[in-house]
């Protein structure tokens, strides 16, 4: 089976260190894949925060996360500090969607390493009328 290829864009939105917390190791004694997509999501999270903006109110809008792709690389371990950085392209940018990126690396003897790479396609959507809805302006600036 072939395996899903990310490439990540140059454009960078925003970066942050989360440290993996020993809640988020599982039974092999690294870091657990359903963790690791809770700590996309808090960096997601923390952009959003960083524009003033949260999950329900994107400039106006809710976002839904409509699909997850993660591709592992390496695995991490506590206490671990792994940095995330999450980016978009212009391309991905439709009507009602877009699509972010996340590197996912830790720093071990002075060398980065690639623990995973992700995409998520968020949707606008409005919780009242129950359908998506355009990007706002402003999201859209801050994505493009």
């Amino acid at each position: 089976m072939a395996r899903i290829k990310l490439k990540i864009p140059a454009y960078t939105l925003f970066s942050t260190r989360l440290p993996v917390r020993i809640n988020d190791i599982n039974y092999g004694n690294h870091l657990g894949n359903n963790q690791l997509v809770g700590l996309l999501h808090e960096a997601r999270v923390q952009w959003l925060t960083h524009h003033g903006f949260s999950e329900l109110n994107a400039g106006g809008v809710a976002l839904i996360m409509a699909e997850l792709t993660v591709t592992f690389k390496q695995q991490a371990y506590y206490p671990d500090v792994l940095q995330v950085q999450i980016s978009s392209n212009p391309i991905d940018i439709g009507r009602s969607s877009f699509d972010l990126y996340y590197e996912v690396t830790k720093n071990s003897a002075g060398n980065n390493i690639l623990v995973a790479v992700a995409k998520t396609i968020m949707v606008c959507y409005d919780y009242q009328k129950k359908k998506t809805v355009q990007i706002p302006p402003k999201l859209k600036e801050i994505i493009s």
